[in-house]
């Protein structure tokens, strides 16, 4: 019984630490837990509380001048909010915004995304926002290192049920082909936890000047409509 009972215990640490290395991460900090807990992490990457607010944290990021704010739902961060501390203008906003997207299409690949995201040369968003009330905003996902040793566990589990261990290391070509096809799904699946994991930006216009805001979200911690 004990034995047992050390089973589910250790079963237990290992879903937990499981789910918080898959949430969505802000400068490798998983975005969750409590408020002061990832106002502490953030400061200790640099960033300073606001003379007027403490719970407004000023800093750089990605080579700009920034305010960041920590978002909660139930007392658990769902969301890190990042404003440009400086606005500019439409033609500069413009060639920030598509700067982000190809930093973020060129990222290593880390993020997913399904279409292009910039904002035609020749487009006049200050005309299509205030007349057309258009948005300006562009949607990643995240992936993260442990999706890789994730997926490539779980394919092996599967297989290692299917095959001895010398029929794995000398594959039939049907056997070859069920380990191609078994590690695609197990990737695909794994993959699917990315749509949980969104980073966001948009265009923010006040008084005819522009900022950019980003949003690290992390979609399991957001009000789900539980404490209606």
């Amino acid at each position: 019984m004990k034995k047992l009972m050390s089973i589910v215990v250790l079963l237990a640490v290992s879903v937990a630490l499981h789910a918080q290395k898959s949430v969505t991460e802000f400068l490798g900090i998983p975005v969750d837990g409590t408020k002061s807990e990832m106002i502490r992490k953030l400061k200790a990457k640099g960033f300073e509380s606001n003379l007027y607010d403490k719970d407004l944290l000023e800093g750089e990021f990605n080579g700009q001048d920034v305010q960041v704010n920590v978002v909660t739902n139930n007392n658990k961060v769902y969301r890190i909010f990042i404003l440009d501390a400086n606005p500019t203008n439409e033609a500069l906003i413009k060639i920030r915004f598509n700067n982000l997207c190809y930093q973020f299409n060129n990222n290593n690949g880390k993020y997913l995304t399904g279409r292009d995201q910039t904002i035609p040369e020749d487009e006049d968003i200050s005309y299509e926002m205030s007349v057309n009330s258009k948005t300006y905003e562009a949607i990643f996902f995240q992936k993260l290192p442990a999706d890789s040793i994730e997926a490539e566990n779980k394919a092996n589990a599967i297989l290692s049920e299917k095959y001895t261990p010398e029929q794995l290391a000398n594959p039939t070509e049907e056997i070859e082909l069920d380990i191609f096809q078994t590690k695609v799904k197990t990737y695909s699946d794994t993959l699917s936890n990315c749509y949980n994991r969104i980073v966001w930006f948009r265009i923010i216009e006040s008084y005819g000047k522009y900022y950019i805001a980003m949003y690290y979200d992390n979609d399991y911690n957001q009000a789900d409509g539980s404490d209606l």
